[in-house]
């Protein structure tokens, strides 16, 4: 059924951008040398006249191809706010993480994860799983997927609750000392900072330290002086 998605992805390839992102992205796959804009623009058109579990299928089919862009067109086939019922969409979702291998589809794709941990928050039981893996992009994502937690100015019990549990797994991280595990500790700090300052000095106070000297700095970018 996604075959012809895919044509119309080909459609639109230009070989020597997709040699440029090649080099740029470094992970051996396929490139067709679209823009993200281009492939966003497809997706959204196919979105209008698909079943959710049409756009299921579609995306299981697009991202086994390993085609950058086809991976990047499944991850914005299932990324909405509103999916009902989602049980699909959260399988194949997790399904995917596992086949990590870098930040631009691990982004995306997480993109996608944050919007289903948002409507259904006692998937961070199974997202928590992740903070042990062997694989580097698939921990990583653990903090990806939950950024939505740093964003609240005024939680409620539970989203308080679901901050501190996160903030567990990223004093758990301290020790890792993998460039992209730190940069994903200081983004998630970053961002809560701008929420909640008080609990990232309480954080930095008490693990700043083991950090690595950038991510403590920029963990700290925006907490008052």
């Amino acid at each position: 059924m996604f075959t012809p998605f895919l044509d119309q992805l080909r459609e639109q390839g230009n070989a020597e951008r997709a040699a440029g992102m090649a080099s740029y992205h470094k992970t051996k796959r396929e490139y067709l040398g679209m823009t993200n804009p281009q492939v966003n623009d497809l997706t959204k058109s196919w979105r209008q006249d698909m079943t959710i579990d049409e756009r299921v299928e579609v995306a299981d089919g697009l991202w086994q191809t390993d085609i950058y862009e086809a991976r990047l067109a499944a991850t914005k086939l299932l990324t909405q706010a509103r999916i009902r019922p989602d049980d699909g969409v959260w399988q194949l979702l997790q399904s995917w993480v596992p086949d990590f291998d870098s930040w631009a589809l691990a982004d995306h794709a997480c993109a996608a994860i944050q919007k289903r941990l948002v409507a259904e928050p006692t998937r961070l039981d199974e997202v928590e799983a992740w903070t042990t893996s062997e694989n580097l992009w698939t921990k990583r994502a653990a903090l990806v997927a939950t950024l939505p937690w740093t964003k609240q100015n005024h939680p409620k019990p539970a989203e308080l609750e679901a901050r501190d549990r996160i903030l567990g797994w990223v004093a758990a991280y301290v020790p890792d000392r993998r460039q992209f595990i730190q940069k994903s500790i200081a983004w998630w700090l970053r961002e809560l900072s701008k929420h909640d300052a008080q609990r990232v000095q309480g954080f930095l106070a008490e693990n700043g330290d083991q950090m690595k000297n950038f991510a403590r700095k920029e963990a700290g970018k925006y907490l008052p002086d």
